[in-house]
């Protein structure tokens, strides 16, 4: 059964994001329910994804741990059942909702780059450069690029994000907190692309967000390496030249991309097949990266 937008009578709603739902549980923590609604390019669209909010967060819960060497991460290890009341409420958000610590989140994208795609290759082939990161001439789309790119953005609640250089980041966010953010996501992203890669995965790029705890320590949050805040490549599918098949929503993109739509609301109502062949898609990547099915 698909949830397109959870309702908790039970807490306090404090925000609402392209896929999220947000409440509060306390003073100091939040419940995030991670729905099956699906954003392309910046606009979400009006049909849920079957078993894609699960495998989020499955597949986000497996890689905060994995990587919670690298930098702590928000989570707080409380049973979101265990918050709601009824039956109802425990059906909503099981197995797709995280308790977490309520931090100060850093109003930017920290976007790495190891494959020029996407946004990326449109930037690349009007300038050469990539978020003002000058890049050598002649490359192709989705080449693995000599060493993976830190290219941030500003977060946008609605409509499309913007992608920034590093010194504008900087002056956002603060030199310190800069340095350490740009640090810490490539050392993520390279230490996930050489797992995944274990398994049969490219990553080609990834965003990553960050909130400050009370001590101003950079800390982890929202999600982490999923096929929304990813691009999965199946390894024995990648070519350079074309945009590779993926695990994530970029079926969805391909699709829309056919269509005469200005990538403005209201998006255009998916065919059933595309709904069924993106929910295997993310099924998949969850199953090839954790090992993990959903039931």
């Amino acid at each position: 059964m698909a949830l397109y937008e959870s309702n908790l009578k039970s807490l306090k709603r404090i925000g609402k994001g392209k896929v999220r739902d947000i409440y509060a549980v306390g003073d100091d923590k939040m419940m995030i329910v991670v729905s099956d609604r699906l954003s392309a390019f910046d606009v979400v669209l009006s049909d849920p994804i079957p078993d894609k909010g699960q495998v989020l967060t499955e597949l986000a819960n497996f890689w905060f741990g994995k990587l919670g060497h690298v930098v702590p991460n928000h989570l707080t290890g409380i049973d979101p059942e265990t918050v709601v009341k009824g039956e109802d409420e425990k059906a909503q958000v099981r197995g797709r909702a995280i308790v977490v610590k309520k931090l100060k989140p850093l109003p930017v994208e920290a976007v790495v780059r190891g494959y020029i795609i996407g946004s990326g290759w449109k930037d690349y082939q009007a300038s050469g450069a990539i978020c003002g990161i000058k890049l050598a001439p002649g490359l192709k789309q989705a080449q693995k690029l000599p060493e993976p790119i830190f290219t941030p953005a500003t977060k946008a609640e609605s409509g499309h994000d913007e992608n920034i250089s590093f010194e504008r980041m900087c002056e956002i966010v603060g030199k310190d907190v800069g340095d350490k953010v740009k640090a810490i996501s490539i050392r993520l992203y390279k230490e996930a692309s050489d797992f995944a890669a274990t398994k049969g995965i490219i990553i080609a790029d990834t965003k990553f967000e960050f909130g400050l705890d009370g001590k101003g320590n950079v800390v982890l949050i929202d999600e982490v390496l999923t096929a929304d805040s990813s691009r999965f490549w199946p390894a024995d599918q990648y070519q350079v030249g074309i945009s590779p098949p993926s695990y994530d929503k970029q079926f969805v993109r391909d699709y829309l991309e056919t269509l005469d739509w200005d990538k403005t609301p209201p998006a255009p109502k998916l065919p059933a097949d595309v709904i069924a062949r993106t929910s295997a898609k993310y099924r998949e990547a969850l199953e090839k990266i954790a090992g993990k099915k959903i039931a």
